[in-house]
């Protein structure tokens, strides 16, 4: 059953692979402002190094610390990735505060699902998995926000218990309460 984990290089393969299916799409552009954008951008051309990765991981692993943060004017994040066994199927970002941008556009939630894991319910467990872990920070509310084209996501948000705010630009924005969710589908 897939679960959301810490980045790890146990995924390697899997994730060259789903970075590769983002990049097909269009990923990695100088317009793609998205986590996987940039790091396409940034990381691509050695992510196939093993000890490249490995650094890459532990990077993402410390975002949770405001001093790795804050010289790059992000706010504290725990980063996950979206598995089963070792196979990589997306990520979230669970951002621990919002600062100005992020509560414009971005919200305290993002996630990405490699291209041939969609349209089955990932990005709904994914995150639903993360409202319990954004209480636990101490948010009672999350920001959650996806672009006006992306119904997907829209449709994710709204299960999840998001609530439409307003657009702003391009951007959707929905509040989910962490203290009250929707009961989970049983299969």
């Amino acid at each position: 059953m897939p679960q959301l984990i810490a980045p790890t290089t146990r995924v390697h393969t899997s994730f060259l692979a789903a970075m590769a299916e983002f990049q097909a799409e269009g990923r990695g552009g100088a317009e793609d402002g998205s986590a996987v954008g940039r790091e396409i951008r940034d990381y691509a051309a050695d992510w196939h190094d093993p000890a490249v990765f490995a650094e890459y991981t532990a990077w993402l692993r410390s975002f949770v610390d405001e001093e790795v943060v804050g010289p790059m004017a992000y706010v504290p994040c725990t980063n996950l990735w979206f598995v089963e066994g070792d196979t990589y199927l997306g990520r979230l970002g669970l951002r621990h505060r919002l600062n100005d941008f992020l509560h414009e556009y971005g919200g305290h939630i993002g996630y990405d699902v490699r291209p041939t894991a969609r349209r089955r319910g990932h990005a709904t467990t994914m995150l639903r998995a993360a409202l319990p872990m954004a209480r636990a920070r101490g948010l009672d509310s999350v920001l959650v926000t996806c672009d006006t084209t992306n119904t997907a996501s829209r449709k994710v948000i709204e299960a999840c218990g998001g609530i439409f705010e307003d657009r702003r630009g391009e951007k959707l924005r929905y509040w989910i309460d962490t203290q009250r969710q929707p009961a989970h589908e049983h299969s």
